[in-house]
């Protein structure tokens, strides 16, 4: 079964979000809201579940699973992008407009998503 270019797109993105959590985690633990302990290790497990998730993703037996999964993933990661917009530090000093725009953006990427949970 051959998947289609948009799917690898999606598990591309997601393997080379995931590695950067790695290449540079100070980036990532900067946005952890403060209420959350052990930024490390949340950044870690992120990470390897963007990598994980996106190795899923380009599997054809395995692409639905890692569609739900990618949608609980950016619904656990959404406080931190929260916090990047609240938090003047956390937003790496970008224009309010483009952090506020940061918010839905994770609703479309839910939605790209869920067309793979089927």
């Amino acid at each position: 079964m051959t998947l289609p270019w948009h799917l690898y797109l999606m598990a591309f993105l997601y393997i080379a979000a995931g590695l950067n959590h790695f290449r540079n985690p100070k980036m990532y633990i900067k946005i952890i809201p403060s209420y959350f302990s052990n930024p490390k290790l949340l950044n870690i497990l992120s990470g390897a579940a963007e990598v994980i998730l996106g190795v899923l993703l380009a599997i054809p037996v395995t692409t639905h699973i890692a569609a739900w999964g990618i949608i609980a993933l950016l619904i656990a990661v959404f406080p931190a992008n929260l916090f990047m917009y609240q938090n003047k530090k956390a937003g790496f000093n970008l224009p309010k407009w483009i952090l506020f725009v940061r918010l839905p953006l994770q609703i479309v990427l839910m939605l790209w998503a869920y067309q793979y949970t089927c």
